[in-house]
C-alpha cells in the first residue's frame, strides 16, 4: 500500500471502519491512490512522496535547484580546498565568470537528473540530503556544459550565447576564456570528489564521468577536424560522419550522461541499462539535427543566439541532406557559397535549401523518428525508465529553441 493509500485508510471514521471489512478499505483506498495518481499524471504532476519532494521539473523543483547552485558557487568561492590561496581579485573574476556561463541556459540537463533520479524513487521517501545530491551532480551536468560552451564559441568564432555576447568577447575576457573553460571542467571533479568520494558507487561515478568527458573531446576533435583543418571538400560531409560527430560531441553527455547519474544515484549498475544508453543517444541525435534546422530557420530572438552554421562551414545535417539532393548546379553554389561571411553567400545557401526543400524533409524526418520513439518506449517494460524517456522526449519534440 502507498504512503497515499495508508493515510487514506488511517483517516476512515472508527464508526465506518467498524461496519467495514478493514481489507476492502485498503483496496479501495489504494484504487484511489492509483486513480488520484493517473489524474495527476495526467495534468504534468505525481503523487507520491518522490514527487512530493519536486520532482517533474516543476517550479519547485527548479527554485531548490537554483539555491543549490549558490551553495555551490559559494564553496567553490570560500572554501580553501577548492580555492587555495583565492586574492579578492581572483574570487570576483571566478564568480563572475560562473553567473555568466554556468545558469544561464534552460537548465534542461542539470534538472533531467533530478526528474529522472525522482521517478526512480517514486514511491519512496526522498530526504533532503539525496535531493540535494541529485541537484549537485545536476549542476555538474551544468558546468560541464558551460566548460564545453565557452570552447566552442572561440573555436566556432561564435558572437552571441544565451541572449548574450559570448564570454571571450567581452573586452575584458578574451582569450582567457580558454582557461576559464578548462577551470569549469576541472570544477567538476573537484565538486564529485567532494560529495560522493565515501559513497559505494564513487568509482563508477568518477568512471562514467571520465568517459563521457573523453567522448565529449573526442566529439568536439571529429567536428574541428572536419569543418575547420585541412582542404575544404563538402564531399566529406555524410550522414555517417555525421552522425559519429553528433554522437560524440552532444548525445553522450545531453541525454545519457543525466540519467546515468541518476541511476548511479539510485544504487543502480549502468550494465544493466545498455539499451536505454542506446535509446538516449538516439534522442541525442535527433536534439542536434533539430538544433541544426533550428541554426538556420529558427528566430535569433526565440533560440538566443544568431545562426553560422553556414558561415563556419559545419558539418550540419542541413548541409549532409543538400549534397545527397543537390544538381549539378545546385551543387556548384554550395561550392561556391558555403563557409563564407558574405551575406549574400549565406543567402545563396539558403536559397538552395529552399529549393530542395531541405525544411519539408527536417519535417518528415521529425515526425518519423517520434512515432519510432514513441513506440520504442511504450515497449519498455520498466516504468520508471519508460517515464525518464517519456519526460525526455516530451522535452524535445518540436521545441523552437
Amino acid at each position: 500500500m502507498g504512503a497515499l493509500a495508508a493515510s487514506i485508510a488511517s483517516h476512515v471514521p472508527s464508526w465506518l471502519a467498524a461496519l467495514a471489512n478493514p481489507g476492502e478499505i485498503i483496496r479501495k483506498a489504494s484504487r484511489l491512490e492509483e486513480e488520484l495518481k493517473e489524474l495527476l499524471r495526467a495534468h504534468g504532476g505525481r503523487a507520491g512522496s518522490a514527487a512530493e519532494q519536486g520532482g517533474g521539473g516543476g517550479q519547485q523543483t527548479k527554485e531548490r535547484f537554483l539555491r543549490a547552485y549558490e551553495r555551490l558557487k559559494s564553496e567553490l568561492l570560500n572554501d580553501r580546498a577548492f580555492n587555495f590561496d583565492f586574492t579578492e581579485e581572483t574570487r570576483q573574476w571566478v564568480a563572475k565568470m560562473l553567473d555568466y556561463n554556468v545558469p544561464g541556459g534552460k537548465l534542461n540537463r542539470g534538472l533531467s537528473v533530478i526528474d529522472s533520479y525522482m521517478l526512480l524513487r517514486e514511491g519512496t521517501e526522498v530526504d533532503d540530503e539525496d535531493f540535494y545530491l541529485a541537484c549537485v551532480l545536476g549542476w555538474c551536468v551544468e558546468w560541464l556544459q558551460a566548460s564545453a560552451l565557452v570552447l566552442d564559441d572561440i573555436t566556432d568564432n561564435a558572437y552571441t550565447r544565451r541572449d548574450n555576447l559570448c564570454w571571450y568577447m567581452l573586452p575584458t575576457v578574451g582569450l582567457s576564456a580558454i582557461n576559464d573553460g578548462v577551470l569549469l571542467k576541472c570544477h567538476v571533479q573537484a565538486i564529485i570528489k567532494r560529495y560522493f568520494r565515501e559513497k559505494f558507487y564513487f568509482l563508477d561515478l568518477l568512471e562514467l564521468w571520465n568517459e563521457i568527458g573523453l567522448q565529449t573531446a573526442m566529439g568536439q576533435m571529429l567536428d574541428l577536424i572536419t569543418t575547420h583543418t585541412g582542404a575544404k571538400d563538402l564531399a566529406r560531409y555524410r550522414i555517417q560522419g555525421y552522425r559519429r560527430i553528433v554522437k560524440y560531441k552532444t548525445s553522450y553527455y545531453s541525454f545519457y550522461l543525466p540519467v546515468a547519474c541518476a541511476l548511479l544515484l539510485n544504487g543502480a549498475k549502468l550494465s544493466d541499462y545498455v539499451e536505454l544508453k542506446n535509446l538516449l543517444i538516439e534522442m541525442g541525435v535527433y536534439f542536434q539535427i533539430q538544433d541544426d534546422y533550428l541554426d538556420c530557420f529558427g528566430d535569433p530572438e526565440v533560440i538566443g543566439k544568431v545562426g553560422t552554421d553556414i558561415e563556419d562551414y559545419k558539418c550540419s545535417w542541413l548541409i549532409v541532406q543538400a549534397m545527397e539532393l543537390a544538381n549539378e548546379n545546385e551543387m556548384k553554389i554550395l561550392y561556391e557559397s558555403y563557409g563564407k561571411s558574405d551575406p549574400e553567400c549565406v543567402a545563396a545557401v539558403k536559397n538552395v535549401y529552399k529549393e530542395l526543400y531541405i525544411e519539408d524533409i527536417f519535417l518528415e524526418y521529425e515526425s518519423r523518428v517520434y512515432k519510432h520513439l514513441v513506440s520504442t518506449i511504450d515497449a519498455e517494460p520498466d516504468r520508471a525508465i519508460r517515464e525518464i524517456l517519456k519526460s525526455f522526449l516530451k522535452k524535445i519534440y518540436r521545441r523552437k529553441k
